[in-house]
């Protein structure tokens, strides 16, 4: 394999090229080098694109299940074989540590097209009997189906939408971010590899007009968005002009409440995993970490501590455990959110700024007495800026971590067990933990509710989200009629 892909676009089966398109540079965020120059869709690319998968998708819908799952294992078995080529392009395209990359991308990949693949020959309707007549269902593809990533996961986010796509029958046309642009390009042509018809999973790059020529085109069944809330707004709108079904995996501002029976050296790991995995770029982040008072200074103190384990430097080095922001954009917008921290009276516990080395790394930060009225405890930052704020009650720190317009994500730490099953009860989240946080497991539902965005992906949940229910009546005697 190719470590890096030959061309801006996959389409119809192989790398294609119209350098007629706006330049993209993938910047290697560790550096600040450019890695690779690339080319937006042009017109003819996206209807080549739509196009190709429209007469794809008519042979592909053709396949028993069965069929359709024997490619989509094939694809995770090659996918994980390659897991150390893909793992090193996952790290060039987004600046994550190959210490994560190599358990946390192409593998959550792999997963997902086994999973579905194991899956699909299982997709099928009911037998709904009337006493002589009766009714049967069918589960039928959308069609073509549109993916837009982000920029956080390009490996994973493409098979989480493909696979459960393809699986019952959809083709795909998938645009990665154009910050990310590299992986998603591995994945088709992994899955065509594996024996998928040629243009039934095409990748195709751009910025936002890209994806709102694939959103706009009346060809369109489906349009499945990772991203920002903003973003899922406007994607969101134009779907639904053309009737469109819809997934939107969105932001959010998620609490992670600690009382003060939990586990010390546990609530401190989910509160890590919850803010500085990935530098702190997961949507489900759990970044206001709710303590009770009983336990905040002990918290604080082993926080602390923890955090001298970090081992900031180059990506590639299997030692190193935190990376860079993915890019200087996001770096800008992290180090807006740490002024606003200070300046709004919140206590900086540790970092703060932005690393001394070259690339786009800043600090692991952690701010105390943080409360809910202040910037960093009410809009989303995407980097690794943990917001402590204090509590006393029960009562009182559900109606504060509720208090948000966003909905994906929500933590309890304590070993009264029917204490946190209360608790996740009156989370207003989609996706909720108990003694963890942040795993995400293809077997699982993952998504959120209120401007956390709508549907869900994996588990069986994402099959009613890629197909839709004929019913047919069927007639066992005469039939009457009025006149």
């Amino acid at each position: 394999m190719n470590a890096q892909p030959t061309a801006s676009h996959f389409v119809n089966g192989a790398y294609v090229e119209d350098d007629a398109g706006d330049v993209i540079e993938c910047i290697y965020p560790a550096t600040g080098e450019v890695i690779a120059t690339l080319h937006e869709a042009t017109p003819a690319i996206i209807e080549q694109a739509i196009s190709s998968t429209k007469a794809a998708q008519v042979t592909w819908r053709a396949m028993t299940g069965t069929e359709r799952g024997r490619i989509l294992r094939r694809a995770a078995d090659i996918m994980r074989e390659r897991n150390h080529d893909l793992s090193v392009l996952e790290t060039k395209d987004t600046g994550k540590p190959l210490q994560e990359t190599l358990v946390a991308d192409a593998t959550s990949g792999a997963d997902a097209l086994e999973y579905f693949g194991g899956l699909a020959g299982a997709i099928t309707g009911e037998h709904i009997p009337l006493g002589g007549d009766f009714v049967y269902t069918v589960r039928e593809p959308l069609g073509l189906c549109v993916g837009i990533g982000a920029w956080n996961y390009p490996t994973q986010i493409a098979c989480w939408k493909g696979a459960p796509a393809l699986a019952c029958g959809n083709a795909m046309v998938f645009k990665p971010s154009e910050t990310t642009p590299l992986s998603a390009l591995k994945v088709a042509e992994i899955l065509h590899e594996a024996g998928l018809p040629a243009g039934l999973y095409n990748v195709i790059q751009g910025r936002g007009a890209v994806g709102a020529a694939l959103i706009a085109d009346a060809r369109v069944d489906k349009v499945s968005l990772t991203g920002s809330v903003p973003t899922g707004r406007k994607v969101y709108a134009a779907a639904a002009d053309g009737m469109k079904h819809v997934t939107m995996e969105l932001g959010g501002k998620s609490p992670l409440i600690i009382f003060d029976d939990a586990n010390l050296e546990d609530a401190v790991s989910g509160a890590i995993l919850g803010n500085f995995y990935s530098s702190g770029q997961v949507c489900s982040n759990g970044t206001r970490v709710f303590v009770q008072s009983g336990i905040k200074e002990a918290f604080l103190s082993r926080l602390t501590e923890r955090l001298t384990d970090v081992k900031m430097g180059d990506p590639f080095d299997e030692t190193v455990n935190f990376g860079p922001l993915v890019s200087e954009a996001q770096m800008n917008i992290v180090l807006g959110y740490l002024d606003k921290g200070a300046s709004e009276g919140a206590r900086l516990v540790i970092g703060g700024k932005r690393a001394d080395r070259d690339g786009f790394f800043i600090e692991p930060t952690v701010f105390a007495d943080v409360t809910d009225d202040m910037t960093i405890a009410r809009e989303e930052i995407f980097g690794p800026v943990m917001s402590v704020l204090n509590f006393e009650t029960e009562e009182e720190v559900m109606a504060r971590a509720n208090a948000t317009e966003f909905g994906l994500a929500a933590g309890v730490f304590t070993q009264d067990l029917a204490r946190a099953h209360r608790v996740v009860t009156g989370f207003e989240a989609g996706t909720c933990y108990i003694n963890t946080y942040n795993l995400a497991p293809v077997e699982a539902p993952f998504g959120g509710s209120k401007m956390s965005g709508v549907g869900r992906e994996n588990s069986k949940e994402a099959i009613n989200h890629y197909s839709q229910v004929k019913s047919v009546y069927v007639g066992m005697g005469p039939v009457e009629a009025p006149f």
